[in-house]
Formats: C-alpha cells, sequence, structure tokens
C-alpha cells in the first residue's frame, strides 16, 4: 500500500483543491505549513455553537466540544463525521456557564475544580484544563470510533499498532498492550499519540494526532474492548508536583502512521523548541563529525591507539566511541589517534548518582566534600531515593545548581573527564523521563524544576563538548547532538532478562563485560514487540530527524542480538540512523570488515540527510515488508524490503538507497556480509 503525506502549505485556503477524494504525492513536510501532515478545508467561524456544542475551526474541518462532558467530535471538509474523545470517565458534574473568548469559550466544572478553555490555535483545537485543587481526570478517551485502524504510539522510536491486532490486545504479561499503562512523561519518547481512522489502503483515509505538553502528571492506559485496543489518559492535578494544568491538542491528519509525529515537529518548530544539527554544527564544528558515524563503546584492545588504528585500517572513515568510567579510561595517546583518525572520542559520566566515596563501586559515584549524602533527592518520609542498582542515591540537579556557582562540583568533574583531550561527552539519564521531585530543605524541586535543571546543565555542556544522553526525550532536543537509546521500543520486560545474568551475561570479565558481549536470543514476543518491522514507524525521526542523532541502546549493540541483525540494519538505514556497537579487541578482529562494509554504505547517505528532515513515509506492500522513507526535497529515497520475495527488483532482506545525485540505487543486503 502507498501512504502519502499531503502538500500543505495554505491549510485553509478553501481553493488550494488539494483536500477531495484523490490525494496528491507530496514532495517534501515543509515546516511552512501550518500542522504538517494535517488535512486542511475551509473551517468554521471561532465559538459558534451546532446542536448545543461549542464549534472550532480547526484545519481539515471543525471540531465540537460537548461542555457538559469534554467529548469531541469533528466533521472534516468532505463531510465525514469523527469521533476525537468520547466524554471523560466518570463524569465531571453540572458544568458552569460557557463564555465566549477571541478565540474559543471558557467555563469550568465546579465539582472537580476545573476552569476549562477552548480554543482554536494554529490549525489545532487546544483545550487546557487548570484545577484548584488535587484531582484526577480521565480524559481524552480515544481510539473508539468505529473506522479506528491503528494507533500510533512513541515507545522509542515509534510503533503503529493495528487495533484489531491479537499480539497488542493481549496483556503485557506476553508483550501486549491491554491492561497497561505508561506514563507519558516517562516511559513515552515523545507526548503524545495518534490514531489512522480507515483508509487502510491508502485512499481516503483520515487520522488524529493527540499532544500533550503538561506529560508530567499524565499517563496513557490501554484496554481491549471487543478486541480493539482503546486508550485513556489520566492526568494527576497535583499542586506539589507542580501539575495543576493539563493541556491537550487534537489535529486532524490524513492517517499516515507518522502524523502524529510530523503535527508534533510543527508544534516544537512553532514554539521555538525544535532544535538544528546544523545549527549546532556552527556553535560547535565537531558536532559535524557524528554526521556518518556509527557508534561504539570501546573495551580492552579497542580502547588503545593500536585498536583505533585498526578500524581506520579498516576504512572506518567516521565513528564515535565511548568509553565507560573505569579505572582503565582511554589514554590521551589513544584518544589523540581517535581524533587524528576523525572520530569523535568521549566518556561515559552521569550527574545523578552518588555513593560513599570509601565505598563507591565507580568513579562516577564518587564526589568531594559532602555532595552525598547531603545532595540525595529526598521522599516526602525523608529517606534518599536510592541511586543506580539500588546503590547510593539519586543527586538532586537542584542542589548542584544552587552549589555551582561557588563550589563548580560539575565543571570541575567534567574538565577531569575530558583532560585526556576527548571532544565528546555521554551523559547518563540527565534526557531520560525519569525526573524527580525533591523534598529537602534547601533544595527542593519539582519534576519540572528538575527537567529545566538538567537542560541548564547540559546546555553549557554542548557549547563545547558534542553531547549525547540516554533514551532522550523531545523536550532535550535542543540541547543534545546524539543519543542512544531513544532508537529502541523497550519491551518492559527486557529489564527483568537483562538482570538475568546467566542468560544475559555479567559484568565480568572486565574487558569484555558478557552484559554488552554475550549474544542473546530474544524470547519470540519480545523480539515481536521491540523489532518486528510492521509495527515499527518512525515517529520520533519524523519528529526529530535533522535536530540530533538518533541511536539504540548501548546494552543492545548491533552484536548482542543475532537473530535481528538483519532487520535491525535496514530499519537503520531506512531511518537514516546510526548502528551502535560495543568492541574489545577480539569482536575488533572478527566483526571490524562487517562494521566496516556497513559504515561504508551509511555514511554517505548520512552525511547527505543527517541535517534533513524526514518528509515521507510509506508501505509499498500490504503486508507492510517493503517501505520507503524520504529525506529532504528528495534528498534521499531509501526502500527496504525486509520480506523473503523480491518487490519491484529489490531482493527480500535488501535496502536501496539514492541520493538526489545518484543515476542508480545504492544496494545492501546486510546478511551476505557475514557469509
Amino acid at each position: 500500500m502507498r501512504i502519502q503525506f499531503p502538500m500543505n502549505p495554505n491549510p485553509l485556503h478553501k481553493t488550494t483543491g488539494r483536500r477531495r477524494r484523490t490525494r496528491v504525492l507530496a514532495g517534501s513536510l515543509a515546516l511552512a505549513a501550518t500542522t504538517v501532515g494535517v488535512v486542511g478545508y475551509g473551517v468554521a467561524s471561532a465559538g459558534t455553537t451546532e446542536d448545543d456544542r461549542l464549534a472550532l475551526p480547526v484545519d481539515g474541518g471543525t471540531a465540537f466540544v460537548d461542555t457538559g462532558s469534554l467529548a469531541v467530535t469533528a466533521r472534516t471538509g468532505g463531510g465525514r463525521q469523527l469521533v476525537l474523545s468520547e466524554a471523560a470517565a466518570g463524569g465531571l458534574g453540572t458544568p458552569g456557564p460557557v463564555t465566549r473568548t477571541d478565540n474559543g469559550a471558557r467555563w469550568s466544572y465546579p465539582d472537580k475544580g476545573l476552569r476549562v478553555t477552548a480554543s482554536s490555535e494554529r490549525g489545532r483545537l487546544r483545550i487546557t484544563l487548570t484545577a484548584d485543587r488535587d484531582e484526577s481526570v480521565d480524559w481524552p478517551v480515544t481510539g473508539t470510533d468505529r473506522a479506528a485502524s491503528a494507533v500510533q504510539l512513541p515507545r522509542g522510536e515509534g510503533l503503529d499498532i493495528p487495533v484489531k491486532d491479537a499480539f497488542w490486545n493481549a496483556g503485557p504479561e506476553t508483550g501486549g498492550l491491554a491492561g497497561s499503562s505508561v506514563d507519558v512523561g516517562e516511559g513515552l519518547s515523545m507526548p503524545l499519540w495518534g490514531y489512522s481512522l480507515g483508509g487502510a489502503d491508502g485512499k481516503g483515509g483520515s487520522g488524529v494526532s493527540y499532544l500533550t505538553p503538561t506529560d508530567l502528571g499524565t499517563s496513557l492506559g490501554f484496554a481491549s474492548t471487543g478486541g480493539r485496543l482503546r486508550t485513556t489518559a489520566t492526568h494527576a492535578f497535583d499542586a506539589g508536583e507542580g501539575t495543576r494544568d493539563y493541556e491537550v491538542s487534537f489535529a486532524l491528519t490524513d492517517g499516515n502512521p507518522v502524523a502524529p509525529a510530523a503535527d508534533y515537529r510543527s508544534y516544537l518548530s512553532q514554539h521555538g523548541q525544535l532544535g538544528s544539527l546544523r545549527q549546532k554544527i556552527q556553535q560547535n564544528p565537531a558536532d559535524e563529525k557524528l554526521l556518518g558515524a556509527f557508534h561504539a563503546y570501546v573495551w580492552g584492545d579497542a580502547r588503545k591507539a593500536a585498536g583505533v588504528n585498526k578500524l581506520k585500517k579498516l576504512g572506518v572513515d567516521r565513528m564515535w566511541l565511548g568509553y565507560d568510567a573505569d579505572d582503565n579510561p582511554m589514554n590521551a595517546q589513544a584518544v589523540r589517534a581517535a581524533k587524528a583518525a576523525g572520530y569523535l572520542v568521549g566518556p561515559y559520566d552521569t550527574f545523578a548518582n552518588g555513593q560513599d566515596p570509601q565505598k563507591a563501586d565507580s568513579p562516577t559515584s564518587r564526589w568531594p566534600d559532602r555532595v552525598y549524602p547531603d545532595f540525595c533527592v529526598r521522599k516526602a518520609d525523608g529517606t534518599p531515593q536510592t541511586g543506580f542498582g539500588n546503590r547510593g542515591c539519586y543527586l538532586s540537579s537542584q542542589a548542584f545548581e544552587k552549589a555551582e556557582t561557588g563550589k563548580h562540583y560539575l565543571a570541575d568533574r567534567t574538565r577531569t573527564m575530558v583532560a585526556d583531550g576527548a571532544d565528546s561527552y555521554f551523559l547518563d539519564v540527565d534526557a531520560t523521563g525519569e525526573v524527580f521531585r525533591d523534598h529537602t530543605e534547601g533544595h527542593q524541586m519539582t519534576k519540572d524544576g528538575d527537567r529545566k535543571n538538567r537542560l541548564a546543565r547540559m546546555e553549557r555542556l554542548s557549547k563545547n563538548l558534542v553531547l549525547g544522553s540516554e533514551s532522550a526525550q523531545s523536550w532535550a532536543n535542543k540541547v543534545l547532538a546524539y543519543n542512544h537509546g531513544a532508537a529502541t521500543p523497550v519491551d518492559d520486560r527486557l529489564w527483568k532478562l537483562e538482570k538475568d545474568k546467566e542468560t544475559w551475561g555479567g559484568y565480568a570479565p572486565a574487558n569484555a563485560p558478557g552484559a554488552f558481549f554475550k549474544p542473546v536470543k530474544l524470547p519470540r514476543d519480545m523480539a515481536t514487540a521491540m523489532y518486528d518491522p510492521k509495527y515499527r514507524a518512525p515517529l520520533y525521526e519524523t519528529a526529530l530527524h535533522g535536530s540530533l542523532v538518533n541511536a539504540e541502546r548501548w546494552e543492545l549493540s548491533y552484536d548482542k542480538l543475532p537473530e535481528q541483525k538483519t532487520d535491525r540494519a535496514l530499519l537503520a538505514m531506512l531511518y537514516n540512523t546510526p548502528l551502535n556497537y560495543v568492541l574489545d579487541g577480539p569482536t575488533l578482529e572478527k566483526s571490524g570488515p562487517e562494521l566496516a562494509a556497513l559504515q561504508k554504505y551509511f555514511s554517505p547517505l548520512h552525511r547527505a540527510a543527517g541535517t534533513e528532515q524526514l518528509t515521507s513515509f510509506r508501505w509499498l506492500t500490504g503486508d507492510r515488508s517493503v517501505q520507503r522513507t524520504v529525506f529532504g526535497d528528495g534528498k534521499l529515497t531509501v526502500t527496504a524490503n525486509f520480506g523473503s520475495t523480491a518487490h519491484d527488483g529489490l531482493p527480500g532482506g535488501c535496502v536501496d538507497a539514492k541520493l538526489d545525485t545518484d543515476r542508480q540505487a545504492r544496494r545492501l543486503c546486510p546478511a551476505k556480509l557475514t557469509g
């Protein structure tokens, strides 16, 4: 099937002639559009009423809000009726009077202590709820439209899940979603979800994008009703947590699986929250060395200058090399060799963990003076927030920020870590969704305050170092150049599997820990949940490609999961994202030629398109086995065949990539590289 983005240069103009029963192939998703990927028709006047409902114009038609229940429907310009949300679960009580505003209306629910505004903003329906007491609301209730065909979820890179799919309608114990709930602010890479509404063949489809900028305090629950996945958002209004405000923006889309992420990219751009890798390179020219680079954490002999030179002799022209903060890091000679080869090189560090300096099991957990225990995050009962692996405590970003101007703990730490000449830095945890409220007298903070502190210190680091972090959420995209982890749609059962040292491997031997080097066969249902291509969709890349470089988690190196290697290589090329490795002397010798061949293919493609926007994603076959992406205004087109039979001359298990300057496509068949 072909799923295409619409052109949307003037979404409110009635005479564009674009949005009728036929679809027009789009060359790009230009950010000049009010809402990228969103349909555009004529609209109603703001704040009018129809059948006792508030009618508000949105790109693509008119949205209707039932002020008594917060049920939301829409009518497209073509006359199609859509259900965007059922009434709030559990009821809201009798509403107060509705007052017209310039671009919408406001009213209240006195029984719940809620004030509501609904408005038309930049082509979206924006509804905000503000509470005067600690309360919760279950809304919006989504996926109930009979035409709902698939739900989009930014778990890692992203998933597109048919609502009737039996695998996902099962419970989380077998990899499904039914009966589970995810913290939007912690468990999703971006604060959004979406639905496709019919049009499974790519013709006549519609869809809806849901954005929740107030993701802290918000969770998304999944239920299987009649064999169909539905979702309900729940927001907890909590003064102490700073979550008394709740916002949801609705946008009509064409039903493309990545349309919600395209809508979010547009939202970020409109609000000055979208980073640019081009601008980051202008600020710090070393960032340019990310383009074309694979990533690898090095151990043993691979940390030495000879190991670096081995990579260079294999023909690897770009690499990001990281090393653990143990008692044997890369030395200055190895760092010089890496930089001479054109590679980025840097340490792993974290500002989040503190332990007793006399007993700490990692150099990164040792801090001077009384940072430990005085900087520990403390819960409401005064006990410390237990740190990594149940050791020590999590350290308060607020405590560090208050002390930094006088004590320079973070600046001194960074200078020490890069004294070997390193030009990159991996700061663990800072950009993840796990943030804390600190009750400690003298450095209290909310979760939002924790985010702001982390952003501030990451921004300082990014001025002189090529900065990355773990599983970076979208709110950190402006300060990071790369991240490790957001490309992985992690099944929660992975954490339990990683604790099984017999299966997964432990932290020995020191030069090649089994946890990173031991090959593992994933349970079938976990492999399906994480890596089955028919469920994958490049949501993160659609929103953030060209802002930062995204890779998989570092403990899930390319060689760690042998059965997924071909699919992971195809996904990386399709999404224009680097593969991530762990290397020691023996694996460099064994896997080096394969790595070099893959990197040689990837490098010119990423150098050309790494700073470009992902502008199109399509399935070319009904079983989703053949997929195509486009970057920029046709700068790069990539077609991947995840199936076993050829399609249009492209063999199964292979990928074709074509730059706009190429006369013919460049082909890669990853499985053939190992014979």
